[in-house]
């Protein structure tokens, strides 16, 4: 949410509630409880940090679960760190990854300058906090290119994906989403 340019920084407040699936506490919550049915959030409360996200001791924020969030049962001193392919996925299809993958292409229109090279190594060095190799800027650069051209094809995946039918938004949108999901980004 950070390299986005998402993250509402704001101190305090009351607990939000991130988007989950539908039908989450329907299975754990009691009838009479207020929290039987799951009622998300919107706008700027989404982009909060996690220390703010409510949770519901018998059904904890998924997101949260899947990349090593403690039980909360007893004190961590230490958090666990995996890196396995459900975390992957979650990082690439989650919607508020998506959210922070589209902002950042929309960054790299704005801040970037030069040609697609440049705008490469700008938002690696962005997000990675490092140089690309020549390995690397090859293989996003070919990644560019191929999910333009596909984008460019079908028009309503682009639609879907960033609201409009510019193939080359969503093609950014693509390689920030697939730098976001880098493990050195990740758990480093």
């Amino acid at each position: 949410l950070f390299l986005s340019g998402l993250l509402i920084d704001r101190q305090g407040g009351p607990s939000v509630k991130p988007p989950q699936p539908d039908g989450l506490w329907a299975a754990v919550g009691y009838s009479g409880s207020n929290t039987v049915r799951f009622k998300p959030d919107s706008g700027e409360k989404v982009y909060r940090r996690s220390v703010y996200t409510f949770w519901k001791r018998t059904s904890p924020p998924p997101q949260m679960s899947m990349l090593d969030a403690p039980s909360r049962e007893s004190c961590t001193a230490r958090r666990e760190r995996t890196n396995t392919p459900l975390q992957a996925l979650l990082l690439l299809n989650e919607q508020q990854f998506l959210d922070s993958a589209k902002k950042l292409a929309e960054r790299i229109a704005i801040e970037a300058d030069g040609d697609a090279l440049e705008k490469i190594h700008w938002v690696f060095q962005t997000v990675t906090a490092r140089t690309p190799n020549d390995r690397e800027l090859a293989a996003i650069h070919s990644l560019l290119q191929d999910s333009t051209a596909y984008y460019q094809e079908k028009p309503d995946l682009c639609e879907e994906l960033v609201g409009n039918n510019n193939a080359t938004q969503a093609a950014w949108t693509l390689v920030c989403n697939t730098l976001l999901n880098l493990d050195e980004v990740v758990s480093k």
